[in-house]
């Protein structure tokens, strides 16, 4: 039996490696039996006077960490000789890495001028001996990681056909300030940066489908309330400060709606308020408390948490709050759900003693546990759906996770002190 991914090369991707354009063409990487292809990863070679092997290694050692959670490759850095007249004029010698079973290379070319950095990475077929990718960046000395995330997000889409996440960055809160802020870091942990400084508690983070806006809901008046704020900004602007709680907010996939849970009427409902706060719309009428709404991906349905059947289970219902379904059936506490990117699964937080992430179909069907040390909460998928983030306590502080979708992988990415909980993921750029 051969595991095949086939690798499309559009006209773009043509002109891109050969200067002239052409016919799009496919080409098989075969790898037998199940066993994941083999990527080598040879670190950067300089270009000019300024040899910084840091730099290089660290820019290997980002990608390997990508393609390994990608699950779909054994990636490896290796040591080799430098091509003599770089990249662009060498000719790659196969015979090597064939010999050492591996299936792909990715070799690269930097250039340091002062602050300015050039980078150049190009994949190599080993098997039938062609380049697949090139990309140059063009930036500074700060983006190298930057760079390395964009190359194996392009080699996916590539080999894979869908563009991976590891450019996308983490939002979450973090106790680490003294108070609940919330903090954005690179996907792996890298590059932390405080978003709020409101010196209350702070929650919630959500980030709007342009990746320009998260909302959030923040004590700084003394009631949660829920906020607006331009990434670009350190202006929250007030979306709702009706009485009661303001929670649990969520963008619509189209960027026109929020959802959230509003305490105004006495338990929480769920309602829509647009882009700008105005105009809400009751979408439960309940006794029971409804929050945490999740928007499918086309916008056509939320899912949400209730305790409405005397335990918090999560539902399913149209986005004009009609067509109500029980999702969840399993004896214990449900919260906290997320839908996929692809539409067709719902991960979410279940209670019985502990706290344990689970992913199930959205006709419920497949009802699965992926997490099962210490304790586990706030499931969130990556935009291609490859990866989850969540929080996790695991015999010390709480602290960002990610693991591969089927649970494989899971993997502390926080750096932070304090406590770290509420992970979301920014849209591709």
């Amino acid at each position: 039996m051969k595991r095949i991914i086939r690798l499309l090369f559009g006209l773009a991707l043509l002109c891109s490696l050969t200067g002239t354009a052409g016919s799009a063409t496919y080409i098989e990487v075969t790898a037998p039996g199940n066993r994941l292809l083999r990527l080598a990863i040879v670190p950067a070679q300089p270009l000019g006077a300024t040899i910084k092997p840091e730099l290089a290694n660290e820019m290997a050692e980002a990608q390997v960490f990508d393609l390994t959670m990608s699950g779909l490759f054994t990636a490896e850095r290796r040591d080799a000789a430098p091509l003599p007249q770089g990249l662009g004029l060498s000719v790659i010698d196969y015979i090597p890495w064939l010999s050492a079973g591996y299936d792909l290379l990715i070799r690269g070319e930097y250039e340091l001028r002062g602050d300015e950095l050039t980078v150049e990475f190009r994949l190599f077929d080993v098997l039938s001996k062609r380049p697949l990718l090139i990309k140059r960046y063009l930036g500074s000395r700060t983006d190298l990681r930057r760079f390395s995330h964009s190359f194996v997000d392009e080699l996916l889409a590539t080999l894979a056909g869908e563009r991976g996440p590891f450019s996308s960055r983490i939002l979450f809160v973090s106790t680490q300030s003294g108070n609940k802020e919330i903090f954005a870091m690179d996907w792996d942990g890298h590059h932390l940066q405080q978003i709020t400084k409101s010196g209350a508690i702070t929650i919630s983070p959500d980030v709007s489908p342009d990746g320009r806006e998260i909302i959030f809901t923040s004590y700084k008046r003394g009631n949660p309330d829920l906020y607006k704020r331009a990434l670009s900004s350190s202006v929250d602007v007030p979306l709702s400060t009706r009485p009661g709680v303001n929670i649990t907010g969520a963008w619509s996939p189209d960027g026109t709606k929020i959802a959230l849970g509003l305490s105004k009427d006495g338990n929480t409902e769920l309602y829509l308020i647009n882009r700008d706060g105005s105009a809400p719309e009751r979408l439960t009428v309940t006794q029971a408390a409804n929050l945490s709404p999740s928007w499918s991906p086309d916008g056509s349905k939320i899912a949400f948490v209730s305790d409405r059947l005397g335990r918090p289970h999560i539902f399913i219902m149209d986005a004009n709050g009609g067509n109500v379904r029980r999702l969840t059936t399993n004896a214990g506490n449900n919260f906290n759900p997320a839908w996929s990117p692809k539409g067709d699964k719902i991960a979410y937080t279940h209670q019985s003693g502990g706290f344990q992430i689970f992913v199930i179909n959205t006709d419920g069907s497949g009802d699965t546990q992926l997490t099962s040390e210490g304790s586990n909460e706030r499931p969130r998928w990556s935009p291609d759906g490859r990866l989850i983030a969540f929080s996790s306590k695991r015999g010390g502080n709480e602290a960002i996770y990610v693991m591969r979708a089927d649970g494989s992988g899971q993997t502390k990415v926080s750096r932070s002190g304090g406590n770290s909980t509420h992970p979301v993921w920014t849209p591709h750029h």
